[in-house]
């Protein structure tokens, strides 16, 4: 395993730890600003604080929370100062009350910068759920 595959790793690790945990702050801390998502069911967002605030809305709407999240099966390709992160995710939420376990998969692309660090650039989650 090369350097750069175990520095993507880390900031993986630490960003779905943040997330897993409602760490606002340190999930979004893991992503360029200019960012940009693309999920199911969601119009393509533009940039990292157009996605804070989506789900800002979503908590104060529908009680969004997150209860759980792993990662299963991650690979890790690594293109120059581009990385490609992929696996399997499985996350508890609350929404409107409700509990629900969603089965996804995720790619994140992430990006060396000048000061050497990693940051997600990209993120695409689309559901894995049964037909």
């Amino acid at each position: 395993m090369t350097t750069a595959e175990q520095e993507v790793r880390a900031v993986a690790r630490r960003l779905m730890e943040a997330f897993s945990t409602g760490d606002e702050d340190g999930y979004f801390d893991c992503f360029d600003p200019a960012a940009t998502f693309l999920f199911h069911g969601v119009d393509p967002i533009g940039s990292r604080d157009a996605y804070r605030a989506l789900v800002r809305a979503w908590k104060d709407k529908h009680g969004f929370r997150v209860v759980s999240s792993t990662s299963h099966d991650a690979e890790v390709s690594v293109f120059g100062d581009t990385a490609i992160f992929t696996h399997d995710v499985t996350t508890l939420q609350t929404w409107d009350g409700e509990e629900t376990t969603l089965h996804e998969r995720e790619s994140i692309v992430f990006q060396r910068q000048p000061d050497g660090v990693w940051l997600a650039i990209h993120e695409h989650l689309s559901s894995d759920e049964p037909s």
